[in-house]
């Protein structure tokens, strides 16, 4: 791989040319202009291609995997947590995933958020577990602690009213009770099962 013509400058070009060239790659083949598309993979391809070429070409260059990072947080204007939990708001499952195994940083957040992605793909046993290791590793937050809860009463429910067939134990107050926690399971996912509760 010649860095140089992966990002289509000249051997003899300044670093601040280089620099250039590279954020406008790194905008076209970013992941969210990639969203739904049959070319994502390429492009993410393509976008680690780029890294690695204005990594070797800077002096005292990062890891590809930090170059992925900063290129994502020169384009989206955040840290890489809180640029995923907004594409898990918006439902770019996929997207958020990338960004997070491609950190190496694996703390009780990471791990959070991790289960907001099972959950979103109905993965409830992995939801549980990350976000179980999430309030092992930070056992004060209560963000996890809830989100926790949320999923393991969500998981109850379910096992008692297909216990029973929906029928026998349940009362009116119970059906609400179900109701207010599935909206708060939806709420610490970024959406709103309710606008009312």
């Amino acid at each position: 791989m010649d860095p140089y013509k992966v990002l289509g400058v000249s051997k003899d070009a300044d670093q601040e040319t280089i620099k250039k060239a590279y954020r406008e790659l790194a905008k076209k083949y970013h992941p969210d202009k990639y969203v739904n598309n049959p070319l994502a993979s390429l492009a993410e391809e393509k976008l680690k291609e780029i890294n690695e070429a204005y990594r070797i070409l800077t002096e005292g260059g990062q890891s590809s995997d930090n170059a992925y990072k900063s290129s994502y947080n020169s384009y989206s204007g955040g840290s890489d947590f809180s640029n995923v939990r907004e594409l898990i708001r918006r439902g770019q499952i996929a997207n958020a995933e990338a960004i997070l195994d491609s950190t190496n940083i694996r703390n009780a957040e990471w791990h959070y958020l991790k289960g907001l992605i099972s959950l979103q793909r109905g993965w409830y046993d992995r939801a549980v577990n990350y976000i179980n290791m999430a309030c092992r590793l930070d056992p004060n937050n209560q963000e996890y602690r809830m989100a926790l809860n949320n999923i393991n009463q969500r998981v109850n429910s379910y096992r008692t009213y297909g216990g029973n067939m929906g029928y026998g134990n349940s009362d009116p107050c119970d059906c609400c009770f179900k109701l207010w926690c599935a909206d708060s399971l939806c709420e610490c996912c970024g959406g709103d099962l309710f606008s009312c509760l």
